[in-house]
């Protein structure tokens, strides 16, 4: 019988190759030079995972199918570590599902094969198991799976296990029972193109009773429930060394928060801490954010308010 982990985790679980550059982006017909690159566990999944065990929570995690080339560096990555990879089908056949990031600063581009994968018509990622999410106390749910992510909500409404999900727009049921879905700027811009932040808002806090965030990159975040007023927090200031996993950080942050009994300022502030110290590093996941480290941010902020 496994033992019962803090957060349950289902979503992408990737090996990601990060190729970081000296000299600013690539441009057309001109050579690049790489300063750093390296091949690490990423994805929404794999990234939430690395940072909530640097933050001293215990995780399984599940989704993606892992394949012969991922594998071995995701085992030696996790060996030691509070990330309970059992769950997880590793296949014999496939070198699995991996990424390519090019990274200059505030800009990156990733590449991969994911449009090929879905237009498949193949399921490269498991079944979410009852027992997993009933033994937790939080969980995070990527909305990419289809059936098997409704699933995985299904099975935490029937458990009441809160979840904190990423990017669904206000009609999604995976928003409507949410206890946090965190909107980014490009969710917004895909969905509800031309419209204020603010608008946005009031379509999603009317659909759900959970905690809605929109993060605008270096904007100012919004937040709010149904029936409450729009709230608003600055970023926290830092500079800027690769903005890869930032969104992923933020998820692990309100996860955090979540286990934790959070108030929504106090989680909002401690999740945009977790990214900010997660941007202003690299690669990640060899220098997470550190729950000390998190917290001084938070004390340097509001000495400076």
């Amino acid at each position: 019988m496994k033992d019962n982990a803090d957060v349950y985790l289902f979503g992408q679980v990737l090996g990601t190759h990060s190729f970081l550059l000296r000299d600013g982006f690539l441009e057309p017909d001109e050579y690049a030079e790489i300063k750093e690159q390296y091949f690490l566990p990423g994805g929404e999944t794999g990234t939430a995972a690395t940072v909530l065990d640097s933050l001293g929570v215990s995780v399984r995690m599940d989704g993606t199918w892992i394949g012969t080339e991922v594998a071995p560096m995701l085992k030696e990555f996790y060996a030691g570590r509070k990330v309970d990879l059992s769950s997880l089908h590793f296949m014999e056949d496939d070198k699995g599902v991996m990424d390519y990031v090019v990274i200059a600063g505030l800009i990156r581009s990733p590449m991969g094969r994911f449009q090929t994968l879905f237009a498949s018509g193949k399921r490269w990622w498991s079944v979410p198991r009852e027992e997993d999410i009933a033994g937790c106390r939080v969980c995070a749910i990527d909305p990419f799976f289809k059936d098997e992510t409704l699933l995985a909500a299904d099975l935490c409404r029937k458990h009441k296990i809160p979840y904190v999900t990423i990017d669904n727009p206000h009609d999604s049921p995976l928003h409507k029972n949410a206890a946090v879905n965190v909107v980014s700027k490009e969710c917004t811009g895909e969905h509800y193109k031309g419209m204020p932040s603010e608008e946005i808002m009031e379509l999603m806090r009317q659909e759900t009773d959970g905690l809605t965030i929109i993060t605008r990159g270096g904007d100012e975040m919004l937040y709010a429930r149904r029936g409450g007023g729009i709230h608003r927090m600055k970023p926290f200031a830092v500079p800027v060394r690769s903005t890869l996993g930032a969104g992923d950080t933020f998820k692990a942050g309100c996860m955090y928060g979540l286990l934790h009994g959070m108030g929504d300022d106090e989680l909002v502030r401690f999740a945009s801490a977790c990214s900010a110290i997660a941007i202003s590093r690299f690669p990640l996941p060899l220098n997470p954010p550190r729950l000390d480290e998190v917290q001084a941010l938070i004390r340097k902020k509001q000495a400076w308010a």
